[in-house]
């Protein structure tokens, strides 16, 4: 099965924003940057099926590519930060975050997910997935949800994967 992650366009919070689960809006530039997007991914098509994070910000994308009937499952959302969420990085003051900044792949957020949890999370969905047949799935989700996709798929090692981070509006295809 060949799967096509679409990580959704950018966000309109301050640079430096942890954001993860909370339901931010898109910049302005959302229609330039979404037609970028759907041009990119017409190599691919058609789609069997088509998922996306119940966000705001992956479902318009999704809407903007031409599948308002997307499914949205909660295991597509991004990792939830806890008690971070829309803060920005710089200012938090949590005894907690230096630890989490030395061991990021590992170690959770204040009253959030650990990245094994979001990568739990995408690992069932694309467990799920494999049994259903589809020969060709879209997947309009968040940066997070990408990058465990391609370690479930060995595109990546756990070491380096962050470095491979999708642009926003870029997407990646998987084989599983």
């Amino acid at each position: 099965m060949e799967i096509i992650l679409v990580r959704h366009t950018s966000v309109d919070v301050p640079r430096g924003t942890c954001y993860g689960q909370t339901d931010v809006p898109v910049r302005d530039t959302f229609e330039q940057e979404a037609e970028v997007t759907r041009q990119s991914l017409e190599q691919y098509l058609p789609f069997d099926k088509v998922f996306s994070s119940p966000l705001t910000r992956a479902r318009k994308l999704a809407d903007y590519c031409g599948y308002p009937d997307a499914e949205t499952d909660d295991r597509l959302m991004e990792m939830y930060m806890g008690k971070w969420e829309m803060q920005l990085y710089d200012e938090i003051q949590d005894p907690h975050l230096q630890e989490w900044y030395n061991d990021y792949m590992h170690q959770p957020t204040t009253d959030g997910e650990a990245f094994p949890d979001l990568y739990d999370r995408v690992a069932r969905f694309l467990d799920e997935l494999k049994g259903t047949g589809y020969q060709r799935v879209g997947i309009f989700a968040h940066g997070g949800v990408l990058i465990s996709a391609g370690l479930y798929a060995g595109v990546y090692q756990w070491e380096d994967a962050w470095s491979n981070l999708s642009p926003f509006g870029g997407h990646m295809l998987i084989k599983i």
